[in-house]
């Protein structure tokens, strides 16, 4: 089981179709998986194919259907493919988009983590405490 997850990790941001015990596929961002096959993938689209219609060809009809992000479950999983690698603009994800800061920084006029919270004034009493005039009841 160790080997799978190994291989799959690897495949985390690319592009994935999966294929569900009712033939519909699914292509999306490979976003994560857990032991029991369950996956997450963002940005997705549902294909399922439609019965041809009377008097028509016998061509293959497809229903495209925009998703999102999605949660599959993995009972449902019948196979899962490689589409296309992660995105090339994923250098730019990881700068922030412009005008925003780097991932982990605070948004600008944010203090640094860890510092005061806005409009803290020395004096005042520290965010997340009791009530004004609440008393805690006396040490027994």
């Amino acid at each position: 089981m160790a080997s799978k997850t190994g291989k799959l990790l690897q495949f985390i941001n690319y592009r994935m179709r999966v294929t569900l015990v009712d033939g519909r596929q699914v292509v999306g961002r490979f976003m994560a998986f857990d032991r029991h096959m369950n996956l997450v993938l963002g940005d997705s689209e549902e294909f399922r194919k439609l019965p041809p219609k009377k008097g028509l060809s016998e061509d293959d009809r497809e229903q495209r259907r925009v998703l999102g992000l999605v949660i599959l479950r993995g009972d449902e999983v019948v196979d899962l493919t490689i589409e296309g690698p992660p995105p090339a603009d994923e250098s730019r994800l990881a700068k922030g988009a412009p005008g925003m800061p780097p991932p982990g920084m605070p948004p600008p006029g944010m203090p640094p983590m860890g510092g005061p919270p806005p409009g803290w004034r020395p004096g005042m009493p520290p965010p997340g405490g009791p009530p004004p005039g609440f008393r805690p009841p006396p040490p027994q």
